[in-house]
This record gives structure tokens, C-alpha cells and sequence, in this order.
């Protein structure tokens, strides 16, 4: 589980699923302490007021002066009872009483203390009072048994842990959903942080902006002064290639001047030699140039491009540079395609291999999207049908300065510039057989999504 929400949620749910079980059971169990207790209160009262109305006349016949209170002693099998017991002989007993003789515990008490039981009833379980009492003409002394039947106790605690149940379910759902909604809540700025991360790297704003909580503020300070920093850095470096091409350039005019001096003095192969290493020196300054202005423009996050926009930018720059060879470029790039490459990284790399194309192809040039990509990346591919490259020579061409035809103009810098800028991307370009008998170029670039916007 990656999710920070999730697994706050899971942990606070269980918390209170938890919690409220454990409350659940505390006060269950409370209740029927209670219950049991006003239970047994309840049995004791009615022996009170049975001994009360209890008369004995002189043939031993017990009878009560009248009924007892509660109306539930007089209905049958209604789970209240009474009964005297003698000798181990029913002497009387309620209406509501049927069946044999209550059976009280071989340990019931001999003295004139009220003893408490649980024994089987005519309807189930029964939760008894009972007493000895002695008759002043009478040696053995009589047993008065007052009980009310389990199942009374059993059904009311039965309805208090469904009510319950009930309420510390909706309660605990409750609770589930508030901290579901504070988590929403106290994970909203991070939302926002992100927003604003994403409009920062599309370029929308030049920093990082929003309202954020004052524990967020500061982090959010920081990462403002590490992106100003990051900007004057990269303006240094470019400032710094222009200076390092504007130093060299007169020193490198100066030298080349000088070959065609000795050229025309005669010594022509010193000049070639010249002119050859000026070659050399130029091609170097400006591969070194591009890659440190690519090197510091991947520094700046703003990273998004539209790589159809620039793809047919690119398409119609070169359709006018090639008119004369009335070359068909093919641009099947659907629109809306973004990839996480700066437009002027992005327009160099695919000018660069598209130019190739041209300068190579016989009559058309393709240009669409290819399949098989790594995950978070989109493949470029041009094609193109002029006479292709040798498998040995894929490699080769990647090189500084390497032309593998001689005949064709160029400075042998553009794929080595185009490998060194996708490198930096995280992406990858390759060389194969195109199907139109030419070329083929597989550029690999990141997509924006992969770097984070929503």
C-alpha cells in the first residue's frame, strides 16, 4: 500500500473499529453486572414482601393475606414464581408455578440468612431467592423460594446489546468518516503542493505559488530560493558557453587565415593540416557549447513540450529548406502529444534527425509514433527511403565529428548531439532498417505524465 491516505485511513479505521469494540464489550458486560444485580434487588423485594403477607394458621396450612404486587406471580409459566417448601414437600406455591418441586442446591443455607441460586425452572434457567424460617409451635423450619426466570434477564440484555450494537456501529462509522475527512482535510495541502509543483514544470508559473499552512510555508520558501538559484545557474552556463565561443572564435579565424596564407605561399599540406585541426577544434567547441547549454537547461524543472507542435514546426522548416527536391515529409504525429523535454531541446534533437532524413531520402520522409516503448516513455520514429546505413556503421555515426558519407554536407555533431541530449532525458535513440528501404531512427522520450503531473 503506497498511498500516505490509505494508509492513514486503514490505521485510523482499525483504531476505532478497535476502540469501539473494546467499548462495546466493556459496556456490554456493565450492563449485565448491572442488570444481574437489580435482577437479584428485584427477587429480594418480592421476598420481603412475600414474608410479609405469609400467615400460618395452627394445622400448618400457609397462606398470604393477600396476592403479591406484581400480577406476573398469578399468570401461568409467566417466569415469576413462588414456593414453600417443608420436609422437602411442596407445602404452597404460585399460580404461575406448575411441575415438580424446585430443586434448591445441596449447599443451601441452614441458617435465616436469604441465600442466592440458579437452578432449573418449569420455563428454564431460574435465578432464585430463598430463606429458612422458623415457627415458634414448629421444629423443622419452612422454605420460602422467590425467583423470576432467566430468560427475562437474557431478553433485556438481549434488546440493550442490539440498541447497542446499533448505536457503536453508527457511531464507529461516524468516526470513520471524520477521519477520513480531517485526513482529506490535512492532506490538501500536499495536493496543493503538488499543483504547484506541476504548473511550475509546465512553465505556467515561475516558481512555486499558493496558500500553504504555515508548517508547509517554509519548505515551500526553500524550494522558491533553490529554483531562483537554479535559474541563475543556468544562465551563468549558457552565459559562460557564449563567452568560451566568443573567446575562441577570433583565435580560430586567426589560424585559419594564417593556413590559407601558406596555402598561397605553396605549402599547401601544412595549410590542409592547419585547417583540418581548426576543423576539428570548431566541431569540438561547438558540440561541448550545445551539450553544456542542454546540460544547464535540463537543470530548470519547466519541462514540457508539445512534441506534435514541434514535430510540424520542424516538418514545414525543413519542407521549405528542401523545396527543390519536392521531398514528401510524412508527419503522423497525433496532436496533443507532450513530452518532458525543453522545446528547444526537443526542436534540435528532432531537427537534427529529421534534417538527416532529408539530406538522405530519395522521395519521402515518415514520421510517427512507434510501438513497444519502455513504460513512461513515447517512441519517435523517421524513416526514411534513401540508401540506409550499414549495421557496422549504427555505432559509428554516434561519434564526434564521424560522417560515414563524405559526400554530404554536415558537421558529423547532429546525432552525437541528439544522443548526448536524450541521454540527459533518461531516454534513448537507436538506428535501424527502415521498411521504406532507408533509415530508420527510434528516439525515446519521457512523457510529462511520467514526471509527475496530474
Amino acid at each position: 500500500m503506497r498511498s500516505l491516505k490509505a494508509r492513514l485511513t486503514v490505521v485510523a479505521a482499525l483504531w476505532v473499529v478497535a476502540g469501539v469494540t473494546v467499548a462495546g464489550f466493556l459496556l456490554s458486560g456493565t450492563f449485565k453486572n448491572f442488570l444481574i444485580e437489580q435482577f437479584y434487588h428485584e427477587i429480594h423485594e418480592h421476598l420481603d414482601e412475600f414474608e410479609g403477607l405469609l400467615e400460618i394458621d395452627d394445622t400448618g396450612k400457609v397462606s398470604l393475606q393477600r396476592v403479591l404486587s406484581d400480577p406476573r406471580f398469578s399468570v401461568p409459566l409467566s417466569g415469576y414464581y413462588w414456593e414453600v417448601q417443608q420436609h422437602g414437600k411442596i407445602v404452597a406455591r404460585s399460580n404461575s408455578l406448575e411441575g415438580p418441586l424446585l430443586k434448591v442446591p445441596e449447599d443451601g443455607g441452614a441458617d435465616a440468612q436469604v441465600h442466592m441460586h440458579s437452578i432449573a425452572g418449569p420455563t428454564g434457567e431460574l435465578l432464585i431467592a430463598e430463606r429458612l424460617r422458623w415457627l415458634d409451635d414448629k421444629k423443622d423450619p419452612i422454605r420460602i423460594i422467590v425467583g423470576i426466570d432467566k430468560r427475562h434477564l437474557d431478553r433485556e440484555l438481549g434488546e440493550f446489546n442490539t440498541v447497542l450494537l446499533w448505536s457503536l456501529g453508527i457511531f464507529c462509522l461516524s468516526m470513520i468518516a471524520i477521519a477520513i475527512l480531517l485526513l482529506l482535510f490535512a492532506m490538501a495541502p500536499i495536493g496543493k503542493l503538488r499543483t504547484a509543483f506541476a504548473n511550475y514544470r509546465s512553465g505556467v508559473t515561475p516558481n512555486m505559488r499558493g496558500a500553504f499552512p504555515e508548517e508547509v510555508q517554509p519548505l515551500i520558501d526553500d524550494l522558491n530560493s533553490l529554483i531562483a538559484s537554479s535559474g541563475e545557474q543556468m544562465q551563468r552556463a549558457r552565459a559562460q558557453a557564449g563567452n568560451i565561443a566568443h573567446g575562441l572564435k577570433t583565435p580560430l579565424a586567426i589560424l585559419v587565415d594564417e593556413a590559407h596564407r601558406l596555402m598561397q605561399r605553396g605549402d599547401a599540406q601544412a595549410a590542409a593540416v592547419i585547417l583540418d585541426q581548426c576543423r576539428r577544434m570548431q566541431s569540438q567547441i561547438d558540440y561541448q557549447i550545445a551539450r553544456a547549454r542542454a546540460a544547464a537547461s535540463r537543470v530548470h524543472p519547466g519541462t514540457a513540450s508539445s512534441l506534435s507542435d514541434t514535430a510540424a514546426a520542424v516538418v514545414t522548416a525543413l519542407e521549405r529548406l528542401h523545396i527543390e527536391r519536392h521531398l514528401k515529409i510524412d508527419n503522423q504525429i497525433p496532436a496533443g502529444m507532450m513530452v518532458a523535454c525543453e522545446t528547444q531541446d526537443l526542436n534540435e534533437m528532432l531537427a537534427n534527425l529529421i534534417d538527416n532524413a532529408c539530406k538522405f531520402a530519395n522521395a519521402c520522409i515518415l514520421i510517427r509514433l512507434g510501438e513497444d516503448a519502455p513504460s513512461d516513455f513515447v517512441r519517435v520514429v523517421i524513416e526514411d527511403d534513401g540508401p540506409g546505413l550499414p549495421p557496422e556503421a549504427w555505432s559509428v555515426v554516434f561519434n564526434i565529428g564521424e560522417q560515414w558519407d563524405t559526400r554530404k554536407s554536415g558537421s558529423g555533431l547532429g546525432l552525437p548531439i541528439v544522443r548526448d541530449l536524450v541521454h540527459l532525458y533518461g531516454g534513448e535513440v537507436r538506428l535501424g532498417r527502415s521498411e521504406l528501404g532507408g533509415l530508420m531512427v527510434l528516439l525515446d522520450l519521457p512523457t510529462f505524465a511520467a514526471n509527475g503531473r496530474t
